[in-house]
């Protein structure tokens, strides 16, 4: 099957919107998180020329030069925050290195202007992602007919230091098919560590998500909208209802040199949530949100020194 294609418009930011409309919103998003774990919302109210502008600074970021970056790296896996050198991570630990680097924001203390306008654009789109995460996870426990605070309640750290939700600035260079080591990926198959993960992409084509058949799809960028998944913490959280199904990025075509961009938001609870399956049956045991990404965090980067 496709992922769905759904329109948000009947749930504004700010509205408490109660009527059939939005309850026909919540059994169309949960036969997709339950089906295949992925779904595209248009109308999220983030527009396009809010996601261009990320788009547009990520692009000035990662044309620095190495020694530039270098001093923003990541340090350590208690710290999920700044630069991911080309092949440092591998999202499946089996395969080498992932042909892409990244940039991390956990926390709106990002260092200062690497290029003008970072901080105010990364700032600002940081927030928009934060709304629109807590709206999609109060239809998301709406559609469980659960307390429609649940989730909401456990993510009001976003954007401090007690919570790990992070924003994910991506890119892919150009691929040297000759350089090419045996099994290596622009991304590696993976599920996401925490909640929900928004993702933005341009046109350049590559994701692919596995359906419940285990058969990989595309999931081509759709001008205009959002595409949204489950992740792990949120599927033991439903006892399974929702899907965390994993993904890959493939590399492109011999001769095709073209670049990909992509901006990541991944929902995290807050570090100190313990996730319970929210239906009682005790299917998963109980988990600590930060000591299961840190467990993910060590096996896609291998243990590295911590700091405080």
């Amino acid at each position: 099957m496709k992922i769905p294609v759904l329109d948000f418009e009947v749930y504004r930011l700010g509205e408490n919107v109660t009527d059939e409309t939005l309850m026909e919103l919540s059994r169309n998003l949960r036969t997709a998180f339950t089906e295949i774990g992925f779904v595209y919302l248009r109308n999220t109210g983030i527009g396009q020329e809010e996601v261009d502008a990320v788009m547009e600074i990520s692009k000035k970021f990662f044309l620095l030069p190495a020694e530039d970056k270098i001093p923003l790296s990541r340090t350590s896996n208690t710290c999920n925050y700044g630069w991911v050198a080309p092949e440092t991570e591998k999202l499946n630990p089996y395969r080498p290195g992932d042909l892409k680097e990244a940039f991390n924001i956990t926390s709106l203390h990002p260092d200062a202007d690497v290029v003008p306008g970072f901080r105010q654009t990364i700032e600002s789109f940081f927030m928009r992602c934060k709304d629109l995460s807590l709206r999609v996870l109060r239809v998301m426990a709406l559609s469980l007919d659960i307390d429609v605070d649940i989730f909401v309640n456990s993510h009001k750290g976003i954007g401090s230091d007690l919570n790990k939700s992070t924003l994910r600035i991506l890119h892919y260079p150009p691929v040297r098919h000759e350089m090419v080591k045996e099994g290596q990926l622009r991304c590696g198959e993976h599920s996401d560590y925490g909640s929900i993960t928004l993702l933005f992409q341009d046109s350049k084509g590559g994701l692919q998500v596995m359906n419940r058949s285990g058969e990989y799809i595309d999931a081509p960028a759709i001008p205009g909208t959002v595409l949204i998944n489950i992740a792990d913490l949120m599927q033991r959280w439903t006892s399974d209802v929702f899907m965390s199904a994993k993904h890959r990025v493939l590399l492109p075509p011999p001769g095709d040199v073209s670049t990909r961009q992509s901006v990541a938001f991944f929902a995290h609870p807050d570090d100190d949530v313990t996730i319970t399956c929210c239906d009682g049956s005790n299917k998963y045991p109980p988990v600590k949100s930060w000591a299961y990404s840190l467990e993910r965090f060590n096996d896609s980067y291998g243990k590295m020194e911590t700091t405080s």
